[in-house]
């Protein structure tokens, strides 16, 4: 229990510490391009919700399929007119289901920095693109309900592009679907010749406690 308490103190110090470097460039963001904060909406919130996960790849060993997991984090967003810029820190749990004669599980946790470029056709609804950078805080397979921690065979970071809609709706609620499309390749193990890369489907509720502007 204590080493959990441990985890979790590390990845909340972690998420708010990256929150920090995203506000800082938001606001250099906001400055370089002669916007002022009476121009644009300007929001802070936390969001979370189910992933839909699995791996895709080529010269794979074993048959993968969906997994589902979860995602939460906190974002910032700054949307002027048509258009807006989204950061986000995000806690994810992915991988994917291995299909052998016993069912087993390959486990992913990643801190992700998604940079979503937001177009509004309608004040409530939004078009969204933009990478995701991602960092690998462990990586777990589970075959027979024996558990092997399996870090080392994949890489440290993931780069994935993020597409997806979103509403924004009363009482400062905000919801999301989104698909991240892998395209860096993972695998870090060298005695493994195949091309591996995340794909995930996310649902987000999110909560904007902090809303300002037009």
């Amino acid at each position: 229990m204590g080493n959990l308490c441990k985890l979790i103190m590390s990845l909340v110090q972690n998420l708010l510490f990256k929150m920090k470097k995203i506000f800082f460039v938001t606001v250099l963001f906001v400055g370089t391009t002669g916007l002022s904060f009476g121009q644009v909406a300007f929001s802070v919130g936390i969001k979370g919700g189910p992933n839909f996960a699995t791996i895709e790849g080529e010269n794979l060993d074993e048959v993968y399929s969906n997994r589902t997991g979860y995602h939460a984090g906190a974002f910032i967003s700054l949307k002027a007119t048509k258009f807006g810029i989204q950061p986000e820190v995000i806690f994810s749990s992915q991988g994917s289901t291995i299909e052998l004669s016993q069912e087993g599980l390959l486990r992913f946790n990643y801190i992700n920095i998604p940079v979503m470029v937001k177009f509004y056709p309608v004040s409530f609804l939004n078009f969204q693109v933009g990478p995701q950078f991602g960092f690998l805080t462990s990586a777990e397979e589970v075959i027979a309900g024996i558990e092997a921690d399996v870090s080392s065979l994949y890489k440290d970071s993931d780069l994935t592009m993020a597409l997806g809609f979103g509403l924004e709706l009363p009482f400062g609620l905000n919801l999301d679907a989104r698909y991240n499309l892998g395209v860096s390749d993972i695998n870090d193990d060298p005695a493994q010749n195949a091309l591996i890369k995340n794909q995930v489907y996310q649902v987000s509720l999110g909560f904007r406690f902090v809303d300002l502007g037009k």
